[in-house]
């Protein structure tokens, strides 16, 4: 049924005649409306975990390159994307590798990671007025499809996305997607996914206030839907109140809870995000909870191929407190207190912190209820302002996640550290 919904509308975005806006109409052409980036990205995570696990870790070094081309000229524009990835091992430990939420570099048979992986994709994109089809490789960034760019190498799916802004301010998706690139191995189709199939859209009804509605259908596994309303209330020049919903609906599909001997197949997730901003300060209060019946709490990202898991991309988990812990468990509730500080206002442009502090409850697991964890999040970044370094970042990330012994069948206690060091280049 919601192969058939895209279909139909795909078919009305591209036979739209009275279009509000018309981006093809401002097209320079196919060369000179094209540029091609470099991300060169130093990457390094350290899991220290507690009550007797061992501790994992993974470093390297990957080089990122994304081409864009622009539209030929004319009715309908014609283009093409691609892209071509790069990273190699700086660790190599058998023993420290293999970590499911690091996935740097995936062991082969023998048990060792690879030393290096290197892949690329591309995909040719055709625009018609503000309505824009692309078929092949890409990197969709969808509140039920969104590629992991969080660790070493970025995610990427094959398949078919169409995308109308023909009226300001509204934007529509519809997709296809039938493989799906792990981003620690090689191979276009190395996640194991069978197909997924996304719907929806988002809308700014003023300068204040968004929402958005989305919906997917990943084959075998389950079907989520997702809405989304953001609020800016204006009180000074410089502060303002930002209250963000965010919430998603899962239901397992018979065929996967059997074969994966899961308990239950629902789950509701919503979470309510409260942001004061007053100069270079910012202090946020929020909530989730999650509730249904599924074991699995809220399902998502990870790979079907060799994980049992969903397969909708590692970020699709647009939610208030996802930090280290995504704090998603089977009838969890949990509280967050954050703070954030611009140092521009003191004179270093370019440097910023983030801290919070995340308390989750009522955590149950097949053999214990009312489990709790807490996490303690802190980050420091800056990116370089100008010179031969500009736009370089480093960004320096901890966590100390502790878990409740009724929670150890979800959760694991442990500190992480992370290191990134990214460095984009514009080469035209």
């Amino acid at each position: 049924m919601l192969n058939k919904r895209i279909s139909l509308i795909a078919l009305g975005m591209l036979s739209a005649t009275q279009a509000m806006a018309n981006d093809q109409a401002e097209s320079k052409g196919f060369v000179e409306d094209s540029s091609l980036k470099v991300l060169l990205r130093n990457a390094y995570i350290n899991r220290d975990f507690k009550d007797g696990n061992p501790d994992k870790s993974e470093w390297g070094q990957a080089a990122i390159g994304t081409f864009s081309s622009g539209f030929t000229q004319g009715t309908v524009g014609v283009g093409v994307d691609a892209f071509g990835l790069y990273a190699l091992n700086l660790e190599r430990s058998e023993d420290r590798s293999g970590a499911q939420g690091i996935d740097f570099f995936k062991k082969g048979d023998s048990g060792q990671p690879a030393d290096d992986l290197s892949k690329g994709g591309a995909a040719i994109k055709f625009r018609l007025s503000s309505t824009t089809l692309t078929y092949g490789d890409q990197m969709p960034a969808l509140p039920v499809l969104n590629y992991d760019n969080s660790r070493l190498l970025p995610e990427s799916y094959t398949g078919t996305l169409i995308t109308s802004k023909e009226i300001k301010g509204l934007q529509l998706d519809a997709g296809r997607f039938t493989a799906e690139s792990r981003k620690s191995a090689e191979g276009r189709d190395s996640g194991g996914l069978k197909s997924i199939n996304v719907l929806g859209g988002s809308y700014q009804f003023t300068e204040q206030f968004k929402a958005a509605l989305y919906a997917s259908d990943v084959e075998d596994v389950l079907k989520k839907q997702y809405v989304n309303a953001n609020y800016v209330f204006p009180i000074d020049k410089d502060q303002s109140l930002t209250l963000d919903f965010n919430g998603y609906r899962t239901k397992l599909d018979d065929s996967y809870v059997r074969e994966n001997g899961i308990t239950g197949d629902d789950n509701k997730i919503w979470s309510l995000a409260a942001t004061f901003i007053t100069g270079p300060h910012s202090f946020t209060l929020a909530h989730q909870r999650s509730t249904g019946d599924s074991n699995l709490g809220y399902a998502y990202g990870g790979y079907q191929k060799d994980q049992g898991r969903v397969g909708d991309g590692g970020n699709t988990i647009y939610l208030a407190n996802s930090y280290w812990s995504d704090f998603n468990a089977e009838d969890e509730r949990s509280w967050q207190l954050g703070y954030g500080l611009d140092f521009s206002t003191f004179g270093v442009p370019g440097l910023s912190y983030n801290f919070a502090y995340v308390r989750g409850d009522n955590i149950t697991t097949s053999t214990s209820e009312g489990g709790t964890e807490r996490e303690i999040f802190n980050q420091i970044k800056y990116v370089v302002q100008s010179g031969p370094a500009k736009d370089l970042s480093v960004k320096l990330r901890s966590s100390v996640l502790r878990v409740s012994q009724k929670s150890s069948e979800y959760n694991v206690s442990g500190n992480e550290v992370r290191v990134f060091v990214d460095y984009p280049i514009n080469i035209f």
